[in-house]
């Protein structure tokens, strides 16, 4: 617990049994009430690891994309009566260590969501980003700001802090189930007027670690760009309906 506030860590995983105990062995248990994971119907024993150590385990019978699970550990979340969320993904890339300071961001008040950015201090490229990634998503966290309004180092962090108040505010069903999902929610709480803030995370990158491939990235890109110019449109009035439409 953390300034009265109740502290959950989510899991999103897929395929992570190697990296869980070393993210899982970083997390400060001290002030986080509970962990909670969600399996994709990963190929390996992620499931049974989780449990092992003692995680509050939910598994997918059938895989249901990266965002699917992330709406499934955020319902989890608030279910059990979380005050704030931070979504850690399982693979060892971003320090667990850092929990404590994000939900402390929100804890203050100052901020409905935190982003754990790799690219403000040291930066990604120190700690082994590809150069491809990092070329694109300086490209596309230029064109975001500028489409959305806000002045962010980066969208594509996979370490996020929300107000569980910020959580429901946002109807996550309109967003899509897969790895757009990130870039949606965070349209979603630039639309709703929520604060958002940063802090420097340093990142790793090495063979275990989960990523997707070149032709996913590009893909991913793309539906990066009309989130943002959807977002745009939106603004300008030119669409009615509301931002996005989730997955049929």
């Amino acid at each position: 617990m953390l300034a009265g506030q109740r502290v959950a860590v989510i899991l999103p995983a897929y395929n992570a049994a190697r990296t869980l105990a070393r993210t899982y062995a970083e997390i400060p248990l001290d002030i986080v009430d509970e962990v909670i994971l969600t399996d994709d119907a990963s190929r390996d024993n992620t499931a049974e690891l989780s449990r092992e150590l003692g995680i509050h385990t939910l598994v997918h019978e059938t895989n249901r994309g990266y965002g699917g699970n992330q709406k499934t550990c955020y319902a989890e979340a608030l279910a059990r009566g979380a005050d704030i969320v931070v979504m850690l993904h399982p693979d060892y890339q971003y320090s667990p260590k850092l929990v404590a300071a994000m939900a402390a961001m929100i804890a203050s008040g100052h901020f409905d969501v935190v982003l754990g950015s790799r690219i403000l201090g040291t930066g990604a490229l120190k700690g082994g980003m590809p150069l491809y990634k990092y070329i694109a998503n300086r490209a596309l966290t230029f064109v975001e700001n500028l489409l959305l309004g806000l002045k962010l180092s980066e969208y594509h962090t996979g370490y996020r802090a929300w107000s569980a108040t910020a959580l429901r505010q946002l109807d996550l069903a309109r967003c899509g189930d897969d790895f757009i999902f990130d870039n949606q929610m965070l349209a979603l709480a630039a639309w709703e007027g929520l604060s958002i803030g940063e802090l420097s995370c340093p990142t790793k990158y090495f063979a275990e670690a989960s990523s997707i491939n070149f032709s996913r990235s590009v893909t991913y890109g793309l539906g990066v760009l009309e989130t943002a110019f959807t977002y745009r449109l939106a603004r300008w009035g030119f669409i009615r309906h509301g931002l996005f439409h989730g997955t049929p």
